[in-house]
């Protein structure tokens, strides 16, 4: 009997990883962070595993996490649509996640969404790694993650699961606690402030590297005209160093503004590297082979339209930069 709950515990163990790469992908637009994004899918498992013990999967599973249609249980006690049941529950875990941060940020002093960038996904630039491809499929970029940590949590399941992976209204529903009516109007609100904020930005990755790459060398050379000529008049640039109590957390908006915080630190642009942010180029700053700082762009039209930099020590530390300029 063990062999049997082993070898089908295996199996179920199986099919859960056919169905990883897109529950990670979920999770990524939801919670924006790497880590906690691993953790959802890896509580989704547990749920997964536990229900199977149970000899319920799609009954109790389903009712447990209110994933009625995705849930349903066939004869032999199976989930017959394990792809769907998985991924709302994992949903349901990016729900609440999401509500305890934001409680979280509510009562901490020292977080603002303002400079708050999520985690890039940075790879280098002359390697293809298939994971990281199938993660950022459909070229998500921190522009848009940044409006996405502007929505309420169920304003951003309810465009998440529909908009991007086509998840109808009637099985997110029962996850909101609306009726499927309810949920379309909040995807509705959160595809009008997606519109309204995010760029479309450049997705052809040798044109971005073109701009990135003068952006450096004016950077490099201090030069003030050069820079104005790459930015977008309304540019923003968003600085994350971890900690709003240093005054380093910023936010800059205009062409000039941002061309002089770049001059500024001229100094490290000697030292910087180009690698790729969520599958477009970006800057890694390694003064003295130490990461310093994390850049991306958002180009459009060939303009720089949105710049934002991870310089928090301590996230950087747990991000996953491949070692350049070797």
């Amino acid at each position: 009997m063990d062999d049997d709950n082993a070898s089908a515990q295996a199996g179920l163990a199986a099919r859960f990883e056919e169905h990883r790469p897109r529950l990670n992908a979920v999770a990524y637009r939801m919670l924006g962070s790497v880590g906690e994004s691993e953790d959802a899918v890896q509580e989704a498992w547990f749920r997964l595993s536990r229900t199977e013990a149970a000899g319920k999967p799609g009954s109790s599973a389903g009712g447990a996490d209110g994933v009625d249609g995705a849930g349903e249980a066939g004869e032999a006690g199976e989930v017959r649509n394990l792809g769907g049941w998985l991924t709302t529950v994992v949903g349901r875990i990016c729900l609440d996640m999401l509500r305890s941060r934001q409680s979280r940020r509510e009562d901490s002093l020292d977080v603002s969404l303002e400079t708050h960038v999520p985690d890039p996904i940075v790879s280098r630039v002359d390697v293809v790694d298939p994971e990281q491809e199938m993660l950022l499929a459909d070229s998500v970029g921190l522009a848009l993650l940044v409006v996405l940590e502007t929505l309420a949590p169920a304003e951003r399941l309810a465009f998440v699961l529909h908009d991007m992976f086509a998840v109808p209204f009637e099985e997110i529903a029962p996850i909101v606690e609306r009726s499927a009516a309810a949920t379309r109007q909040l995807a509705s609100r959160a595809r009008r402030r997606v519109r309204g904020s995010a760029p479309v930005q450049e997705t052809d990755v040798a044109k971005q590297r073109e701009v990135v790459e003068a952006w450096m060398a004016a950077t490099r050379a201090g030069d003030f005209d050069a820079l104005l000529e790459l930015l977008d008049p309304d540019v923003v640039l968003r600085a994350d160093t971890g900690e709003l109590s240093s005054g380093l957390s910023k936010l800059v908006r205009g062409a000039a503004a941002v061309a002089g915080q770049a001059t500024m630190f001229a100094r490290l642009a000697a030292e910087q590297h180009l690698v790729l942010v969520n599958g477009l180029p970006g800057l890694v700053a390694t003064p003295g082979g130490k990461v310093f700082s994390l850049g991306s762009f958002t180009v459009v039209d060939g303009r720089i339209v949105e710049i934002n930099i991870i310089a928090d020590p301590e996230r950087l530390r747990n991000l996953a930069i491949p070692e350049v300029g070797a």
